[in-house]
C-alpha cells in the first residue's frame, strides 16, 4: 500500500507550503497532489503554479493534479505547460484529467456543454501527440494544426503518466481505453468506489490493460474526539464544494480517531485502491505528521 498527500492549496503562506512538501519527501510519501477548482468562494491555488513551485521545493516526490477539466483547457497551452512542468522537475510529473461534467459554467471558458466527450478526447489525443511527434498535423472537430512542432518533449517517454477522473461506467471504461490509470473522486464514497473498481478491473481484463493503475483520493481528519473531527470536516469540504450544490459531504470523508482512519483507509484499500491519495482539509502539517506516525505503520 502506497500513499501519496495532498498539497496544501487553500490561500496558503509559500514558506509554510515549502516545509510541508520537504516534510513529505522526507516521510516517503510517492507523490504530492493537488486539485483543480477555477471558480468558488473558497482561495484556492491554482494547480499549476503550484505544482511549478512544488518542483522548486523538492527533488524525488511525484506531483500531480486530480483532475484538470480539460473541455475548460486549450490543450494546445496545457501540453506546453505540462511539458515544461516535467522538464523543470526532472520527470515527476503526474496528469489527472476528466471531463467535468455538464454542469460546468461552459460560457466562461469560451467552451460549451455540446460534445464534451468528444471535445475531451480530442483535446486529450491532441497533447499526447504534442508530446510525442516531431511535428503535428491535426484535423479535429475542436481543433486544427499543420506540420506544428512542440520542443522540448516531456522527461518521460512516451509522456507523463494519464490519470483519469472519472463517475460514469462508460467514463471509467475509457479511463482504460486511453489513461494509464483511474484515480476515484474524493466526493466519492467507498461503496461507489467499488462499483468503478469493479467496472474499471472487467475493462482491463477485455483490452489486455494488466499495467492499468487505479488510486482513489480520499479527504480525512484525524482527531482524537471523532465528533470534532465529523464537524470540521464537513464544514470544510462544504465550504471546498459549495459552488456545486452537493449538500453534506460527511459520508465521503474518513474521520475520526486513528483507528477510526485506519479502519476507514482498510475499507478503500480493500475497495482496490493501490494507492492512496490522503488529503487533509485543515491543520495540514499536523494532519500529515499524525498520518505518518499512527495511521500509515498499521495499513503497511
Amino acid at each position: 500500500m502506497r500513499f501519496a498527500i495532498a498539497t496544501p492549496q487553500f490561500a496558503v503562506d509559500p514558506r509554510e507550503v515549502r516545509r510541508f512538501l520537504v516534510r513529505a519527501e522526507e516521510l516517503g510519501f510517492i507523490g504530492a497532489w493537488t486539485q483543480e477548482q477555477i471558480l468558488g468562494t473558497k482561495p484556492v491555488i491554482s494547480p499549476l503554479e503550484l505544482m511549478a513551485y512544488a518542483a522548486a521545493c523538492t527533488e524525488r516526490i511525484r506531483l500531480g493534479c486530480a483532475v484538470f477539466v480539460t473541455p475548460l483547457r486549450n490543450p494546445v497551452h496545457l501540453a506546453k505547460s505540462i511539458t515544461s512542468l516535467d522538464q523543470l522537475s526532472g520527470g515527476r510529473i503526474d496528469v489527472g484529467v476528466g471531463t467535468g461534467g455538464k454542469f460546468r459554467p461552459f460560457a466562461a471558458f469560451d467552451s460549451g456543454p455540446e460534445h464534451l466527450v468528444t471535445r475531451f478526447t480530442e483535446g486529450l489525443d491532441l497533447m499526447k501527440r504534442l508530446w510525442t511527434e516531431p511535428a503535428v498535423t491535426f484535423d479535429g472537430q475542436f481543433w486544427q494544426l499543420e506540420n506544428a512542432g512542440m520542443e522540448p518533449k516531456p522527461v518521460q517517454r512516451p509522456h507523463p503518466p494519464v490519470w483519469f477522473g472519472a463517475n460514469h461506467p462508460k467514463a471509467v471504461r475509457r479511463a482504460v481505453r486511453l489513461g494509464d490509470g483511474f484515480i476515484g473522486a474524493g466526493s466519492s464514497t467507498t461503496a461507489r468506489f467499488v462499483d468503478q473498481v469493479a467496472i474499471a478491473r472487467a475493462a482491463m481484463a477485455e483490452l489486455g490493460r494488466p499495467d492499468f493503475k487505479i488510486a482513489k483520493r480520499v479527504y480525512l481528519a484525524v482527531d482524537d474526539n471523532a465528533d470534532r473531527a465529523k464537524a470540521r470536516i464537513g464544514e470544510a469540504l462544504g465550504q471546498l464544494y459549495a459552488h456545486f450544490d452537493l449538500g453534506d459531504l460527511t459520508e465521503v470523508a474518513v474521520y475520526g480517531t486513528p483507528d477510526d482512519v485506519v479502519r476507514g483507509l482498510r475499507e478503500v484499500r480493500d475497495a482496490g485502491a493501490e494507492w492512496i491519495l490522503l488529503n487533509p482539509m485543515f491543520d495540514e502539517h499536523e494532519q500529515m505528521e499524525r498520518l505518518a506516525a499512527e495511521v500509515i505503520p498499521q495499513l503497511s
